[in-house]
């Protein structure tokens, strides 16, 4: 009986080394030269579909079929990374989740392993922007009291929500980059008195530059480092709430004589970004950066796409190519379609402002309930999430999927490098710092289309499905 059971035993040790040898050379990787493949239909059959196949080069270049040509050696700018906004109302609709489905979906969010979508850039406010449940500064004061010492300076109100997520967020991934940018002054330091509108007081431009500080620093200190910080978002839209009017001459005063000398006197690395406005009004950023004073304190301008054309952007660089471009907001809409969101916006935010300079592409908001009802009492209240959140209930909308398909595979330190368009097949292209080539196309017709790819001297070639997006990655 005992001679058995080590017959049986020993069976059953070698059967399970066997099978660990199955399993350890399945995992082995393939060294055979690849290509992943990342498609999302815009009719929703195919989202994020994954794939790979043999990446075989050839010589041949063929007339009919569409070609693109990418040049490793011809690069542009530096990628910074690609995400959202997380406001106060995606904060709080996170904080609201069970600890286990919310640590799922921040790793969803922002880890970098097969399956996670890899968002590497943040947009916060300064205070409440208009997706908070309500105003708040981080120096309310009664009406008509002043605080010119900034004496009561707290990010008290970021210790609910905001900060505990951040927290989980930087423990995934602790080199995010993190971009500010205040919607509004305390009102105490505002000529109207209110959250909407109206312009900051002269008499408190230095006050104002030392808040701005203070929130950097105080920001650090809970271990949340601002890389970037925009000096007032949509300074030409004082009808929000909250809101500001600051003209480009008022911007370009405060940075010269107070903001950027208050950074500088306070050794801050974090950035200082102009405009953060629409693309109609590509004078703003010039007339602040045509001043020798001032442009020495500014690291680049902001844009969004509520109006005017992406090439104003290249404007821009081709005026001041020593200051970068960033492309900070856009928004969809609840009662927006999946199809024409999703098409829209990877074609004009994450081709075409890249291809326009962008070193960072940013969807308006991560997080929004079923209803859009988190707002203030006049802020957006047709805004839709990136994320659906209710309760635990996750919904991933056309604005996950435009992120996914730049940062799931293009990470902080790519560079942008030359890629052709050929009609139908608009594009974009990077250069890894692990030394791959990632390219995304977008194919708007209603058929699918053979593309070949080129590079030094070699081809191959890629489908893309009618109304799909690809990115590749060889």
């Amino acid at each position: 009986m005992q001679a058995t059971f080590k017959i049986f035993l020993l069976a059953g040790i070698i059967g399970l080394t066997i099978l660990s040898s199955c399993i350890a050379i399945e995992k082995e990787p393939n060294t055979a030269p690849q290509v992943l493949q990342l498609l999302t239909s815009a009719d929703q059959s195919r989202l994020l579909e994954l794939s790979t196949m043999p990446l075989t080069w050839g010589d041949e270049l063929i007339s009919h079929i569409p070609t693109i040509t990418i040049d490793t050696s011809l690069k542009y700018q530096t990628m910074d990374g690609f995400g959202y906004t997380l406001t106060g109302g995606s904060a709080m609709l996170f904080s609201q989740m069970s600890a286990p489905a919310r640590a799922r979906l921040l790793q969803e969010l922002f880890g970098r392993d097969e399956g996670e979508i890899g968002v590497n850039y943040l947009r916060l406010s300064v205070g409440a922007s208009d997706l908070d449940p309500e105003v708040y500064s981080y120096n309310d004061l009664p009406t008509g009291e002043t605080d010119l010492e900034l004496a009561q300076f707290s990010i008290e109100h970021e210790r609910t929500n905001l900060l505990p997520v951040l927290k989980e967020i930087l423990a995934i991934n602790p080199t995010i980059k993190i971009l500010g940018s205040p919607w509004s002054p305390p009102v105490w330091m505002k000529d109207n008195g209110s959250s909407i509108g109206g312009s900051l007081k002269a008499e408190y431009y230095d006050v104002y530059a030392r808040y701005l500080v203070k929130y950097v620093e105080a920001m650090a200190a809970e271990g949340v480092r601002i890389d970037a910080l925009t000096v007032q978002n949509e300074p030409l839209h004082p009808g929000n709430n909250p809101s500001l009017l600051m003209l480009a001459e008022d911007q370009k005063v405060f940075v010269r004589d107070h903001l950027g000398p208050a950074f500088a006197k306070t050794n801050l690395q974090t950035k200082l970004i102009v405009y953060d406005h629409n693309c109609d009004k590509p004078e703003y950023p010039l007339t602040i950066l045509d001043d020798p004073a001032t442009k020495v304190f500014v690291d680049g301008s902001a844009f969004h796409l509520y109006g005017g054309d992406i090439s104003a952007m290249t404007v821009v660089h081709d005026a001041h190519p020593d200051k970068h471009l960033y492309f900070t907001e856009q928004y969809t809409n609840i009662n927006g379609k999946f199809e024409e969101d999703f098409m829209w916006h990877v074609k004009a935010m994450h081709i075409e402002a890249p291809r326009n300079w962008a070193k960072n592409v940013l969807e308006w908001n991560l997080a929004a309930d079923p209803t859009a009802s988190i707002h203030t009492p006049g802020g957006c209240t047709v805004c839709l999430g990136a994320i659906t959140i209710d309760g635990d209930s996750i919904t991933r909308n056309a604005a996950y999927y435009s992120v996914a398909h730049s940062s799931m595979w293009v990470p902080g330190g790519s560079t942008r490098i030359s890629s052709t368009v050929p009609e139908g097949l608009s594009n974009v292209a990077y250069l890894t710092p692990s030394g791959k080539t990632v390219l995304l196309a977008i194919n708007e017709s209603d058929t699918e289309i053979q593309f070949l790819v080129a590079k030094n001297n070699k081809t191959f070639s890629l489908r893309i499905p009618a109304r799909a997006v690809g990115t590749w990655r060889f």
